[in-house]
């Protein structure tokens, strides 16, 4: 199983309205969308490649590449903020009604945004670190930091710092790991785009843009989320701090709070099989009455 599970055997292709969506697809049963997170060199394979095997036995799973990254064709507009829709054309595409969703980071973000627009679609959420916002610990995070610094000007040790500022054991930054992100983070497609997410410039505006409106922030809307939701962490993550789950472990009406020890921002990476286990045991448990 695992030799057939090879990025060139999973990869598809998607034609839509707004271009080509690239993704994975593995397994059968029912579909289990997987949606990565952001940063230098990113992509759902290389987020997810790892659970693939595993996921693949219970489920049809289906990893999106998000426009602006690199693998899927660009579209206009900030990347963070047309990846809904891109989830909404991806399902649309292949004739998927309900599904479940597994979101890291970013991913996790946009996962309960289009479970927030779109009740109906998603049956079960599970999300990897970056969900809510910081209580007690200071915003930005050393790793936004380190990746806007990075963004800003692109050095092969900068990114080396922030892939540190990722994971709780150093050794997982291998010079393997390196060098397939350096060469994806520099490409000057992708390095625009992150610019547009990450550089100081657009953290700027951003957050005068978040001062000017009224709309309310994703964190204020988590009451309104339908989806039987679990938020799993690392506790040691230094990118979005494991107090940022204290609101939405509150305020989601149906949620589960799995944090894990010993562990940084890629969960489903760092503590891959304690990780894998219960989320399995989540998405697979029977609906009670």
């Amino acid at each position: 199983m695992m030799t057939e599970l090879s990025h060139e055997s999973t990869s598809r292709e998607l034609t839509t309205d707004q271009g080509v969506l690239r993704y994975h697809e593995a397994g059968d049963g029912p579909p289990l969308v997987m949606l990565h997170g952001s940063g230098p060199g990113v992509t759902g394979w290389r987020n997810f490649r790892g659970n693939l095997a595993t996921f693949s036995e219970h489920f049809r799973c289906l990893v999106l590449e998000f426009p602006g990254f690199g693998v899927s064709d660009p579209v206009d507009g900030h990347p963070m903020a047309t990846a809904s829709a891109a989830v909404g054309r991806f399902l649309d595409g292949l004739g998927l009604h309900r599904v479940d969703v597994i979101g890291n980071s970013m991913g996790g973000f946009v996962g309960t945004r289009f479970a927030l627009d779109n009740p109906e679609r998603v049956r079960r959420l599970v999300t990897i670190g970056g969900m809510g916002r910081n209580i007690f610990s200071p915003f930005p995070g050393e790793g936004i930091k380190l990746l806007t610094e990075f963004t800003d000007n692109p050095t092969r040790e900068g990114l080396i710092r922030w892939l540190h500022s990722m994971v709780y054991d150093p050794a997982m930054v291998t010079e393997e790991l390196i060098e397939e992100r350096w060469t994806q983070a520099t490409d000057p497609e992708t390095l625009a785009s992150a610019r547009r997410m990450y550089g100081s410039a657009a953290f700027a505006a951003q957050a005068a843009a978040t001062a000017a409106s009224d709309e309310p922030p994703l964190w204020a809307m988590l009451h309104k989320l339908r989806a039987k939701t679990l938020i799993t962490w690392g506790r040691d993550d230094r990118v979005s701090p494991v107090d940022m789950a204290i609101l939405p472990m509150r305020t989601i009406p149906d949620v589960e709070l799995h944090v894990f020890p010993d562990c940084g921002h890629w969960v489903m990476i760092e503590q891959k099989t304690a990780w894998e286990s219960a989320v399995l045991a989540f998405l697979t448990r029977k609906d009670t009455a």
